[in-house]
């Protein structure tokens, strides 16, 4: 299992779930005895949190203790292609007193869309979408394990293919690179979890560092064996870290500018967009749409400059709206002031709901997003409370009695998120 020591949250460790609870059980009894801070609740919230079962240095219940410390008041998980970590995620919440969402994300084909052979918002394979299903109600957990786990098993296929590429790219027999003893136990694939390209950068990032050792060599390495220079800012960062949080930055540099020279493009482990909207409708989800934009400069270091849907937005939303998706997902400390405008006025021209879920997946993001303190970003709050009583609620806010009751949205977020409120009282 793949870990990242940093303060108290590295004691939330384990082989199993039951483990890493009791491990947070006592951080909370240190807390009430005074032994532990923890940052004044600030009313934030974050939708969009990776843990170990896709990747992240966070256990579900590390996830969890790392955002109520930090002062969220709300937390969700959103795991690729697995809902695994989702009970635990859910305790570790109840044991903090923070309240939970729960949801997955996954990479949808748009081959039947007219948007097949666009760049949408996957950096690495046009045609292919990041989707983002929310409020999925606890006791359909295991129909949607059942749903994700054969996309899981494809998934692992072509990263077996990758895994080869790689190697067939570096000629230094010292980086070789074995699936099976150096890929798959960073992972959590044996508990239901995903095998993702990061865990692929991850190892081979680990192996650079110990055939090179210095900052220096690294560089010369990358350059002479993959054609990749770095920058001023990399090398800083590189030179300035710590052993543990210098593989995630040797693994952004690897992400933006390495992933294309061994890419294989996904298509079996893609379920269809109208497919995933179906299935999210079924167990009473909420199918998202997770809004990207052009990058000019990536706040996280691992996205090369590149145009997404922005030259095309208008088109695409209108299309979301009619294909089924009910809400558009979006991070506020990743876009323009210009981007975020246009997208929230299609939102609501639309008549879609409008969620917050900054993605974690590395030891250096915060979990509080700042903006969120902005006027224009306060509903977003209110949507992840309105999540919470969406999750807990017989009938959701997209079910069709429920839209028959509220055919207004802004009166059914109202609704559902003083019903999540109330579910914390």
């Amino acid at each position: 299992m793949m870990t990242y020591k940093e303060t108290s949250w590295d004691s939330i460790s384990g082989d199993s779930a039951a483990e890493r609870l009791t491990a947070l059980q006592e951080l909370v009894n240190k807390h009430k005895r005074g032994e532990l801070p923890r940052a004044q609740p600030s009313g934030y919230v974050n939708n969009h949190i990776h843990t170990i079962y896709s990747f992240s240095p966070y256990s579900p219940g590390g996830a969890a203790y790392k955002a109520w410390s930090q002062g969220l008041t709300t937390a969700g998980i959103m795991d690729h292609d697995t809902v695994a970590g989702a009970e635990e995620f859910a305790e570790a919440g109840r044991l903090l007193g923070i309240a939970t969402t729960t949801g997955f994300e996954c990479r949808c084909s748009m081959r039947e869309t007219p948007f097949a052979d666009k760049k949408i918002n996957n950096p690495d394979q046009a045609g292919i979408a990041y989707m983002a299903c929310h409020g999925v109600p606890r006791q359909n957990l295991a129909i949607a394990e059942s749903w994700l786990s054969p996309y899981r098993e494809k998934r692992i296929i072509r990263s077996r293919a990758m895994t080869e590429r790689i190697n067939d790219l570096t000629k230094n027999t010292a980086l070789f690179l074995d699936f099976d003893r150096d890929i798959l136990p960073l992972t959590m694939s044996a508990q239901s979890g995903t095998v993702t390209e990061r865990h692929l950068l991850y190892a081979l990032a680990l192996k650079i560092q110990s055939v090179c050792g210095s900052v220096e060599k690294i560089r010369s390495f990358v350059k002479d064996n993959y054609s990749l220079e770095m920058t001023e800012k990399d090398e800083d960062r590189l030179l300035s870290a710590g052993p543990g949080s210098r593989t995630y930055i040797l693994l952004g540099v690897l992400k933006g500018r390495f992933v294309e020279k061994f890419y294989i493009d996904a298509a079996d482990e893609c379920p269809d967009a109208a497919e995933f909207v179906r299935f999210a409708e079924s167990i009473g989800a909420i199918a998202a749409y997770a809004y990207l934009g052009d990058v000019k400069e990536s706040v996280t270091g691992d996205k090369r400059p590149q145009e997404f849907e922005d030259a095309y937005l208008d088109e695409f939303v209108g299309w979301l709206a009619g294909a089924g998706f009910h809400s558009i997902t979006y991070m506020p400390t990743r876009n323009t002031g210009a981007q975020l405008k246009r997208i929230i006025d299609l939102c609501e021209n639309h008549n879609l709901f409008q969620i917050s879920g900054e993605d974690i997946n590395s030891p250096f993001q915060p979990f509080i997003c700042e903006a969120l303190v902005k006027p224009e970003h306060a509903r977003l709050i209110e949507s992840a409370w309105a999540l919470i009583g969406h999750e807990n609620a017989s009938e959701g806010m997209f079910n069709k009695n429920t839209v028959e009751r509220m055919p207004n949205l802004d009166e059914r977020i109202k609704y559902f998120a003083k019903l999540g409120r109330g579910t914390r009282a």
